[in-house]
């Protein structure tokens, strides 16, 4: 699956998702850190990127108005503060085992 990565996303996330065999952009690579919610969303649609984040109020809204508007999106993972970043890793992993690709292309997720 290809991810883009936000800001908030810690590092070990996206060495463990390379590690799987996972294509991994992080946002401050990709946009200046000034991007708005929005441009990085459509930065993410227009690449076909799920949306990795922890910023959960602007990216469920900019999601839910896209399935409103009956638009396709790549798909957005919320990933949960956790103890350690080994928990939050687990959880990622978790989710993508349980839910697969099909499960997360175009959808909503919390890991």
């Amino acid at each position: 699956m290809k991810f883009l990565l936000d800001h908030d996303v810690p590092d070990e996330a996206a060495q463990l998702l390379r590690y799987w065999g996972h294509d991994v952009e992080r946002l401050r690579d990709a946009l200046p850190v000034t991007a708005t919610d929005e441009a990085v969303f459509a930065h993410a649609q227009q690449a076909g990127r799920v949306i990795l984040s922890c910023n959960r109020a602007h990216f469920l809204a900019l999601a839910r108005q896209a399935v409103e508007r009956r638009q396709p999106f790549a798909g957005l993972i919320v990933l949960i503060r956790r103890r350690t970043r080994q928990a939050e890793c687990a959880h990622l992993l978790s989710l993508l085992r349980r839910a697969g690709e099909p499960g997360v292309n175009g959808n909503v997720n919390f890991a």
